[in-house]
């Protein structure tokens, strides 16, 4: 289960502590520390929001599955991505996957790019 802090203000946070284990794994610590240091809060209207129009009902979608994401299990990343009809690549990683693995991140982007060319 994610780190998150019970609700401050009306925004969250994740738990410095637990930050690097379960956002950023893959990352050198200092990084990590970093990161959860600089965190920005998310509102918790963020968890209850309704999109009306999903972009991927109607557009071409592409999405990397991280898989040793902590945050958001791999299992699950992979229903959503069927769900979305979505092309599909996974890359060894982290929540931070697009600090940890730049090049898939790069790659994925490349692909979605040259394909709707």
């Amino acid at each position: 289960m994610p780190p998150i802090l019970p609700p401050r203000d009306g925004f969250l946070f994740l738990d410095r502590e637990k930050f690097a284990a379960s956002f950023a794994g893959d990352l050198p610590a200092e990084q990590a520390a970093f990161m959860a240091d600089s965190q920005v809060p998310w509102g918790l209207e963020a968890l209850s929001g309704e999109i009306t129009e999903p972009a991927w009902r109607t557009k071409p979608s592409w999405y990397l599955v991280a898989t040793d994401d902590r945050m958001i299990p791999p299992p699950a990343q992979r229903v959503m991505s069927e769900r979305a009809g979505s092309t599909v690549v996974e890359s060894p990683g982290s929540h931070a996957v697009y600090v940890s693995q730049p090049g898939a991140v790069a790659a994925i982007i490349h692909e979605a790019a040259t394909a709707l060319k």
